[in-house]
């Protein structure tokens, strides 16, 4: 969805190489360190480095709030599992802290996470997760972090790109799959009914 004003803010990462020092932050202080930077969005790569993001531009925040408000509207209808926005934060299995713009996790296996947990960044891999690639994002920062999201559990993962109108679907033990500007992408079978209406987004 095409916008007159175009924002001039940069989604383009700043990482901070912290080694030990962040690496071997548990949960709760690295959830502590964040909520005391709430400007920024944080993540933290598995080698330990910190990975800073400022705030979306309008547009890339509007393409967001549209991908995570259909994922919402279907998991509410099906009942079988929870949704995360950009801001959910998950602790993966190889130690990263990653966040992505949007998630559904099995509300029986959100269930097995203590709450206290759940109320910081849960030790969790979501089921699904989608990227939306950003106007300054390269994309290959963002196929990396689709590997990862794989190799650490996730069944499902779009990688979206509005500028080229394309979607990578990713899932475990197969090749990424590339759709070409598709006016539609479907969860079947991991999230069974769940349609992706992309003309909202190209």
């Amino acid at each position: 969805m095409a916008s007159s004003l175009e924002t001039t803010w940069s989604t383009t990462p700043i990482v901070l190489g912290g080694g030990s020092l962040f690496r071997d932050l548990d949960g709760d202080q690295l959830f502590e360190f964040c909520q005391a930077n709430p400007a920024y969005r944080i993540e933290r790569t598995a080698e330990g480095d910190l990975v800073i993001m400022t705030p979306a531009g309008f547009n890339s925040s509007e393409r967001n709030s549209l991908v995570t408000a259909q994922l919402v509207v279907w998991a509410v209808k099906d009942g079988t599992g929870a949704t995360t926005d950009s801001s959910g934060g998950f602790i993966l299995p190889n130690g990263a802290l990653r966040s992505p713009d949007a998630s559904w996790t099995k509300r029986e296996r959100v269930q097995q996470v203590p709450e206290t947990q759940r109320e910081k960044f849960p030790l969790l891999v979501p089921d699904f997760v989608i990227e939306l690639r950003s106007k300054s994002d390269r994309i290959s920062h963002h196929r990396v972090k689709m590997k990862e999201w794989i190799d650490n559990g996730v069944r499902l993962g779009w990688l979206i790109d509005p500028f080229e109108r394309r979607v990578e679907i990713y899932r475990p033990g197969a090749a990424s799959e590339t759709l070409d500007a598709p006016r539609q992408v479907s969860g079947d079978p991991e999230l069974p009914g769940f349609t992706l209406d992309l003309t909202q987004i190209w």
